[in-house]
């Protein structure tokens, strides 16, 4: 299917769309800092990712808004408001999770729960990088694909982390802290699964 050029304002939506897809790195960025970090050092860090959050509403909103105002979209307007809520939904969830380190008060981190933020890292970088590519709907499906791929891995990493934390001779309040983080972090991956799919059957319906 050959795809017309792009008018200026029809460039926006994208320009948007960036917008919100940006925060995703940013998110995962700072989310990877809080981890590493030490307790005196996670609540700057964790107000961070709380001020990359808002940014992350305010670009959705200002897409949401873009799509409900105008007539015609480049994009099915339901589709456009599907990877908006998606991109939300992203950070909302890595948010969490590292306000969730911090209140818990956890020590150091698992090794799961640092390898689980690289896999998120890994998922807004691909994220970022595909929004370019929904103006020709190329080499969509690549992208469907690793995230796919990436969700399989970090399954794997939550499956096998419950079980070790089972087998640590910790307290039970440390336990279901622990296990909260990592629930939440492996949630944060099925969201960017989630978006994959709204991208996939865009690819579909635009093919």
């Amino acid at each position: 299917m050959v795809k017309l050029s792009l008018t200026p304002k029809e460039n926006v939506y994208f320009t948007l769309l960036a917008d919100c897809a940006a925060q995703l790195v940013e998110a995962a960025r700072v989310l990877a800092e809080v981890a590493a970090a030490d307790r005196p050092s996670r609540a700057a860090l964790v107000a961070e990712l709380h001020g990359v959050e808002h940014a992350a509403d305010e670009a959705v909103h200002a897409l949401i808004q873009k799509v409900n105002s105008s007539f015609v979209t480049p994009l099915d307007r339901h589709d456009l408001l599907l990877l908006a809520t998606g991109i939300d939904d992203c950070v909302d969830l890595m948010d969490e999770a590292g306000d969730m380190i911090l209140l818990y008060k956890v020590g150091t981190v698992p090794d799961a729960t640092v390898r689980i933020i690289a896999i998120l890292e890994r998922c807004a970088q691909l994220t970022v990088e595909v929004v370019p590519r929904l103006r020709s709907m190329q080499r969509l499906r690549d992208y469907c694909l690793e995230i796919n791929r990436l969700e399989n891995e970090a399954d794997r990493i939550y499956r096998q982390a419950i079980a070790d934390l089972f087998d640590m001779d910790t307290d039970g309040r440390t336990l279901v802290k622990l296990k909260d983080i990592i629930l939440t972090l492996e949630a944060a991956v099925d969201a960017f699964e989630r978006l994959a799919n709204s991208v996939e059957t865009i690819a579909v319906k635009e093919s």
